[in-house]
């Protein structure tokens, strides 16, 4: 089976500024604190205000708060609008690049505990991009805390996973896995043989995939991601049972007019997209019964910015049935 996510390669060729950082200037009218939320780590909040449910804006991998200056305004008269920066990035603390202090589970701690210090009585969460796996992270585990979820083109298969659309980030993972468990002294014997030598198939497969997809491309690469985003890309995690009222809204496919390939290059990533967007989003909908999926074809992956209109909607009629 196909690597069904989004590539890494085309989401830096499709949202520059997604890994290193890249933020309009900030002319919003916000306030900015920075909450405490573990020993030594602080992250920047910025508030909008109002007098309504609170609304959290989560962010894209690489990006801070301050993306959604001009967006969250459009929802600061019915809500209390607030967006976090993650650590590792703008002003929010850096801890070391190491995966433990970037896992999934850890990401989403520290948006519980913004939660927390703040008093923010079951907040909605939308969050754009690797996100996903930080509303995942808390709708899998603490239900209970948030009223809802908004997938703004983070419904990946680091939101949700299931069998069928394979991650080569996972299946890396899972042979690093059973290497560890190795060195750890698990026994060698056939059923431990038999597993690896899926797991290490199936990685075979991915990478032949990925081979394919920079065939497509020109010279130079795309570089990786700086140490931090790296540490985030290996700290994914698995969710499968989200138990909220969600939100998807997943551009599909994909807009590549700025990626810089041939013609016909550009016409097989874009059907190559479509699949892979397609196929997530069918197991998003019916693994997640909570969650109402929104395709928006030759949308950007920053579909708030590129289809502005169709996002305020869609979240307003969402928010407007919460209970």
């Amino acid at each position: 089976m196909k690597n069904m996510t989004l590539p890494l390669i085309a989401l830096i060729a499709l949202s520059p500024g997604t890994l290193r950082g890249q933020n309009p200037p900030d002319s919003s009218p916000h306030s900015v604190q920075f909450v405490t939320i573990d020993q030594g780590v602080k992250l920047e909040v910025l508030d909008w205000g109002g007098v309504g449910r609170p609304l959290i804006f989560l962010t894209g991998l690489g990006n801070t708060a301050h993306v959604y200056d001009k967006f969250a305004l459009k929802f600061a008269e019915k809500y209390h609008v607030y967006a976090i920066t993650r650590r590792g990035f703008g002003q929010s603390s850096k801890p070391a690049p190491e995966v433990s202090n970037y896992t999934a589970d850890r990401l989403g701690d520290d948006v519980l505990a913004v939660i927390e210090a703040l008093k923010l009585d079951h907040p909605i969460l939308a969050g754009h991009s690797i996100a996903g796996e930080e509303l995942s992270s808390i709708g899998s585990r603490h239900p209970e805390k948030v009223a809802g979820l908004i997938y703004l083109d983070a419904a990946f298969p680091y939101a949700y996973y299931n069998h069928a659309n394979n991650d080569w980030t996972f299946d890396m993972l899972d042979v690093r896995k059973q290497i560890d468990a190795l060195q750890a002294g698990a026994e060698l014997e056939p059923k431990f043989v038999d597993e690896m030598l899926t797991s290490i198939d199936q990685l075979e497969k991915d990478m032949q995939e990925i081979k394919k997809e920079l065939a497509l491309q020109k010279p130079p690469y795309p570089p990786p991601p700086p140490p931090i985003g790296l540490a985030i890309h290996f700290g994914e995690q698995k969710y499968t049972k989200i138990p909220v009222p969600i939100l998807a809204i997943v551009a599909c496919p994909h807009n590549f007019d700025r990626v810089n390939v041939a013609p016909e290059a550009k016409a097989a990533m874009v059907a190559d997209d479509r699949v892979r967007c397609t196929a997530q989003a069918d197991a998003f909908a019916a693994g997640v019964p909570s969650a109402h999926v929104v395709r928006l074809p030759n949308a950007d992956h920053y579909v708030f910015n590129s289809n502005e209109t169709d996002v305020v909607r869609e979240m307003n009629d969402f928010l407007a049935k919460l209970p």
